[in-house]
């Protein structure tokens, strides 16, 4: 039993830190957990890894972080001195051993000669992907498990660029994260003398400022918002995380003042102890954000989550009950307000391009469209989104104007390189001063937007299964539903399936390329123009389900959508049951 020999490996570690020892002993009679904790090394995928916090190769800790930044040292010690002198800058969250981690990456790294800019204090992920292309660094790496649970922490890398890394230079790391023989025994350098070598900075202010002004770039209207600011009445809240001084400054720059934050939320917190999840998608986030914005009339309400790359937003319905907006309904706000703006500017350019993800609502594809801008889809994961702004930047084919995805990830300027929630919610406080404006809320906005292109709707179901069961529960459910043929859904005639694990598109019986990177994702086409997607999670033991339906009216639509969704998910509950 391999797990035994790790998990046997580990407790006979004399130097083994002594927290992660005592957590190791005290489960060392429950071999169901200690298999858990022992019986594979955590995943180090394209993006990184993500996992639980606690002792053994398949959680996060010191040694699993040590193991990850070794391989990163490596590859970028192969690129050469020059490579090794600009280094890696390295930014942490709100969560349990975040900054800790930081600062064993920059050990693990300057123990090869590789030099890391560590911030000061915890920074929001965008704040790390503009401090990259800033400080002209070769990598970056940032500490966070995004929006999971408080038990969870993470390891991001970035590129060059300023954006999540590309296949080959991740599949490179992969190979040296692999290749780590004993994660007890990684190498470390010491702080004090990394500090004074100079292979080890602080930094911190100066980016903030150089952040802050590229931030006032992406005003279209400050005349509007100079028009509204006193009215206007914005609450938000950080949700524990890393939002507040950014997110304040930014809003500051664009000529909002005004600006309550939710006290109970305002400070970082690594329980996240006020929210059953710090995760602005779910609507029990914003519980207390909505008795502020209750008690003094707020057009609008805003929350990021911890490393405050996600925006969820909140505002008034017809009944003066606030409804938070899923990530399509915002997106389609943003940018039908940006494509209209820069238009009346003058300011669209003919290469124009919009990129959003196959699971994203194609009311954004028709709101390019009618401003005569291409629309592009990605593989789900702002990486591919960063990836073609950096292609079109080499070949000048297109001029990024806006991406997004559904689940509350926008970037507007990019200057970053990843989904930006500081850039988000400054915008989508210029789009509420704009609807103030013309004497409309944003749900009115919405509305009209709904009126002018159709009526979308969407909707995301998801299944947690743990653990090793549970993985091999989902890779077997999304084998059968591979294997089968589908001819309706709902009574609706299925027209084509894209399988991205092997890149090929089935229709009328016959086979197509579809041009993107191999994922374990179908998606599945039907005779309305209506469509759902399986995926399984790359962050969290979840299967994930995705459905978008286009009507005639809102009842239309919704009618629509719970018909093709109920009838998904009972496939899905029947085939999960016959694999019991």
């Amino acid at each position: 039993m391999t797990w035994l020999r790790n998990a046997e490996k580990w407790l006979s570690f004399i130097n083994l830190n002594s927290d992660l020892k005592e957590t190791l002993l005290n489960i060392e009679n429950n071999k169901k957990l200690l298999e858990d904790h022992f019986y594979k090394h955590l995943e180090f995928g394209t993006g990184g890894m993500r996992g639980e916090l606690g002792p053994g190769i398949n959680r996060l800790n010191i040694y699993t972080i040590r193991r990850a930044a070794e391989g990163l040292a490596k590859y970028i010690a192969e690129q050469g001195e020059e490579a090794k002198q600009r280094g890696v800058v390295i930014a942490y969250d709100s969560r349990h051993k975040s900054p800790e981690f930081a600062l064993e990456v920059a050990k693990t790294v300057g123990n090869y000669g590789i030099k890391a800019y560590v911030f000061d204090e915890l920074r929001p992920t965008p704040v790390l992907s503009f401090a990259v292309r800033y400080l002209h660094a070769f990598s970056g790496v940032v500490i966070t498990a995004s929006h999971n649970p408080p038990e969870y922490n993470g390891f991001k890398v970035y590129g060059e660029d300023g954006g999540q890394l590309p296949p080959e230079a991740a599949n490179t790391i992969i190979k040296y994260v692999n290749a780590v023989e004993n994660e007890l025994t990684v190498e470390v350098a010491e702080e004090q003398a990394l500090l004074s070598n100079g292979l080890l900075a602080y930094v911190g202010e100066e980016i903030d400022n150089a952040y802050v002004e590229q931030l006032k770039s992406l005003q279209l209207n400050p005349e509007v918002v100079a028009k509204v600011a006193k009215d206007l009445k914005i609450v938000y809240s950080p949700l524990h995380g890393t939002g507040n001084k950014p997110v304040r400054a930014g809003l500051k720059a664009f000529g909002f003042e005004h600006v309550p934050v939710v006290k109970e939320q305002e400070l970082p917190d690594a329980n996240f102890s006020t929210v059953k999840s710090p995760n602005p998608e779910e609507h029990a986030a914003f519980e207390i954000a909505i008795k502020y914005g209750e008690e003094i009339g707020a057009d609008i309400l805003m929350a990021t989550d911890p490393d405050a790359d996600r925006l969820g937003v909140a505002v008034k319905n017809h009944s003066g009950e606030y409804v938070v907006l899923t990530g399509n309904q915002m997106g389609a706000l943003m940018l039908e307000y940006l494509l209209s703006q820069k238009q009346a500017k003058g300011l669209l350019p003919e290469n124009g391009v919009v990129i959003k993800t196959i699971v994203t609502s194609e009311i954004g594809r028709a709101i390019a469209q009618s401003y005569g801008i291409e629309a592009m889809d990605t593989l789900t994961g702002f990486k591919f989104i960063g990836e073609k702004i950096n292609e079109f930047e080499q070949t000048g084919q297109h001029t990024f104007l806006f991406g997004y995805e559904e689940s509350y990830g926008y970037l507007i300027g990019d200057f970053v390189r990843d989904k930006d929630a500081v850039q988000s919610a400054i915008f989508a406080a210029e789009v509420a001063a704009y609807y103030k404006s013309k004497g409309m809320t944003m749900y009115e906005g919405l509305l009209a937007i709904f009126e002018k292109y159709g009526f979308y709707q969407e909707s995301l179901q998801s299944i947690t299964l743990k653990g090793k069961d549970g993985a091999e529960q989902i890779a077997g459910l999304m084998d059968t539903f591979r294997n089968e043929s589908l001819s309706d859904v709902a009574g609706i005639e299925v027209e084509a399936v894209e399988d991205y694990a092997t890149s090929l598109r089935k229709a009328n019986g016959l086979e197509s390329k579809i041009n993107l990177p191999s994922s374990n994702v179908l998606k599945y086409f039907l005779a309305d123009g209506s469509w759902f997607c399986l995926r399984p999670s790359g962050t969290e033991p979840k299967a994930k389900f995705y459905f978008g339906v286009k009507g005639d009216s809102m009842e239309h639509s919704q009618e629509k959508l719970a018909a093709i969704q109920t009838a998904v998910m009972n496939m899905v509950n029947d085939r999960l049951a016959a694999r019991v």
